[in-house]
């Protein structure tokens, strides 16, 4: 049988890395070499609202769009007058999520119809080098 270190604090300790250290309360902290900024303050002003608030933007026709096809209202004379470019920007990046789940479902559609075509064309003993041979001997 081994013997079990008497201090695995001041082991493991040892063997933790210069950026990770362990506390007191057995918290891990990562210490910045340049930054002396607490950073509980920092993420204070992430946890809400941004601390700045960009004036209202009216939206265009195609905005108006986009904010129907993303769900945020139903018909194009709820939109306000004025909007927040945070609002815009929230809408185009659900619009983008939604096409994206679009492509991915026709992608994967496309897939399964090249398969089922080559299958099918196998059952018929074609093959793109005896079409190309077809197609040389009638050019002779």
């Amino acid at each position: 049988m081994g013997v079990l270190p008497v201090r695995p604090m001041t082991m493991l300790r040892k063997k933790v890395s210069l950026s990770l250290r362990l506390t007191k309360g057995m918290e891990l902290r990562i210490r910045r070499g340049f930054c002396s900024k607490s950073q509980e303050g920092i993420n204070q002003n992430l946890k809400g609202q941004p601390s700045f608030k960009i004036p209202g933007h009216r939206p265009t026709d195609w905005d108006k769009r986009i904010f129907l096809w993303s769900g945020y209202f139903k018909k194009a004379e709820d939109v306000p007058e004025t909007v927040s470019y945070e609002m815009i920007d929230a809408a185009r990046s659900k619009l983008r999520v939604k096409m994206s789940y679009i492509m991915v479902v026709l992608t994967v559609l496309g897939c399964l119809a090249m398969a089922i075509q080559g299958k099918q064309t196998l059952k018929r003993h074609e093959s793109l080098v005896s079409q190309n041979l077809d197609k040389r001997a009638r050019e002779r």
